[in-house]
């Protein structure tokens, strides 16, 4: 049993859920819980209640038979250590550098070369050079360094060393060069050709947990049967006069123009936020003149501040009203730096009924302005006025 969780659940998943899992006694408990960090969206949080998100079924309509691109983009930018961000641009980058000339690259090459020199079927392995059985050998522990990333619950370090085999093939088929020898020494294409389609064949089970739908596809490309992933390492999956089918591309570039849609639709909805934001408050019901009057707001200026121990909000302020010297307790630490507030012009509702927070008597209330984010600014005069001077 592995619980798979973001970082903001671990106690519940590692105390509070074992506990009660244990005091059932009918359900085993997690063996091990994979904590991620979190994943943002373009520098921000996502949020489905600010629409700040990549929904799902509007991402398979703008990029459909793209579905594996999704999952290869999170996969490799997941974020197993630290706190990660997907961006669009990023979406693009791997996509075109990584799926297309990559692995597309590979798979391309390989099913287009065998069907112009050998009309489709698969040549055979005439002579093994020293080179080629390195080549090969490398499957089976890439499949191990896969399996040890696996077990540890590094996904994303599994993808980097699974995707290393199409890196493998691209580089095997750029060093032998076969459409430049295939003139001279016709046996030596027919084994590098053999060579990469076993890579490929490998490639269509090692990538299967990662991009399920492009190795189904590459199995179609080669009119080869679904293999369990003990058959990774086996060089005979594409029997010599095996015929293939013919191929197309695996993946597909992403255009700027694409991306910059994407990005527009988020930029809309962050202003479409910041008009909601913006939004005021209703009014509060009318008060009046008299009760109005009964308010002692004045001028005074903060001497000391320093936020109160053990608390998260709470600042004590010491302020010359003008009047007299007093202290009073304002729930702002969050807002601001306490270091930063001496020597600042306030406004004081002075005649406050005094109270004690935390053990500190506060008389007075500090008034500030609110946005609908919640973000604090102190109400100050625009000129520089006397402590004790009357808000009226």
């Amino acid at each position: 049993m592995v619980h798979f969780i973001g970082k903001d659940n671990i106690v519940f998943h590692c105390i509070m859920f074992p506990v009660m899992l244990k005091a059932h006694g009918e359900y085993i408990l997690p063996d091990n819980v994979p904590a991620n960090e979190f994943l943002n969206l373009e520098n921000d949080k996502i949020s489905t209640s600010r629409n700040w998100a990549v929904w799902l079924h509007e991402y398979l309509e703008e990029f459909p038979g793209k579905e594996d691109v999704l999952r290869y983009v999170l996969t490799a930018n997941a974020p197993e250590a630290k706190d990660n961000d997907f961006t669009w641009k990023d979406f693009q980058k791997r996509n075109n550098n990584e799926l297309v000339a990559v692995l597309g690259n590979f798979v391309n090459r390989t099913l287009v070369l065998t069907h112009k020199y050998f009309q489709g079927i698969c040549p055979e392995a005439i002579l093994l050079s020293e080179e080629d059985k390195d080549v090969l050998a490398q499957i089976e522990e890439i499949k191990k360094r896969v399996e040890k990333s696996m077990e540890a619950f590094r996904i994303r370090e599994a993808l980097v060393e699974a995707m290393g085999l199409a890196r493998l093939g691209n580089k095997y088929l750029a060093e032998t060069e076969p459409w430049k020898l295939f003139k001279e020494d016709e046996a030596r294409v027919r084994t590098i050709l053999n060579v990469s389609l076993q890579i490929t064949a490998n490639l269509s089970i090692l990538l299967e947990p990662f991009l399920p739908h492009s190795m189904e596809t590459i199995r179609g490309f080669l009119n080869i049967k679904a293999q369990t992933w003990g058959a990774i390492g086996n060089i005979s999956l594409v029997p010599t006069g095996h015929l293939i089918n013919k191929p197309s591309l695996l993946f597909d570039k992403i255009e700027d123009k694409e991306v910059e849609f994407q990005i527009n639709k988020l930029l809309a909805t962050k202003k479409a936020n910041m008009a909601k934001d913006a939004e005021l408050s209703p009014a509060k019901p009318a008060v009046s003149y008299d009760d109005f009057t009964k308010l002692d707001i004045r001028i005074a200026t903060i001497l000391e501040a320093e936020k109160i121990p053990k608390t998260k909000k709470l600042v004590k302020l010491k302020l010359d009203t003008g009047i007299d010297i007093r202290t009073v307790v304002s729930g702002i630490a969050e807002h601001f730096d306490p270091s930063t507030l001496p020597g600042k012009k306030i406004s004081l509702l002075a005649n406050l009924e005094s109270r004690k927070i935390r053990g500190v008597e506060s008389q007075g209330m500090v008034l500030l302005a609110e946005d609908a984010t919640g973000k604090l600014v102190f109400v100050t005069p625009e000129e520089d006025m006397i402590n004790g001077a009357e808000v009226k």
